[in-house]
């Protein structure tokens, strides 16, 4: 019995992937279905690169819908705010400043599944994250990145 990954990730981020599978199964699907009939009608498909590249597109809308499909199932809900108001977990904003410089940053730490830089919102298994679990407001981390180590200290957490 192989154990599926959990996926944790907050009750709009489960929303999110619902939105995105339910236009990828009714809308998607049904106009690559169109775009694969088209390229048909255009005859010999050996050489026909415009039914490759439907055919190409169906495949990833197939996978993306498998993958969604397997998130969704094994979603955990991330309580936001629960615990430890002082404490870095999953689910809680982090603010800290880079030192020496005094650089400030912060995070919303969510599950790979919902993780967007863009919006500030980083993967429990990203390098950052990963030191700052379980640190708590005040703590000065270390944290190793592939440009090298940084250190912070975080100045809240909500």
């Amino acid at each position: 019995m192989t154990l599926e990954k959990v996926f944790p990730m907050t009750e709009a981020g489960k929303q999110k992937l619902e939105e995105e599978l339910t236009y990828l199964k009714s809308v998607r699907r049904k106009e690559v279905v169109e775009r694969i009939k088209i390229a048909r009608s255009f005859g010999d498909l050996s050489e026909n690169s415009e039914y490759d590249s439907a055919k190409e597109e169906q495949a990833f809308v197939e996978g993306r819908i498998t993958t969604l499909e397997n998130m969704i199932r094994n979603a955990k809900i991330i309580e936001e705010g629960a615990g430890d108001s002082e404490t870095v977990t999953l689910g809680k904003t982090v603010a800290f400043i880079e030192l020496p410089d005094g650089e400030e940053e912060s995070y919303t730490i969510v599950g790979s599944a919902e993780a967007d830089p863009f919006e500030q919102k980083i993967s429990n298994e990203s390098p950052i994250a990963k030191s700052l679990m379980g640190k708590r407001i005040g703590d000065k981390v270390t944290v190793q990145t592939p440009a090298g180590d940084m250190e912070v200290k975080i100045i809240s957490v909500k």
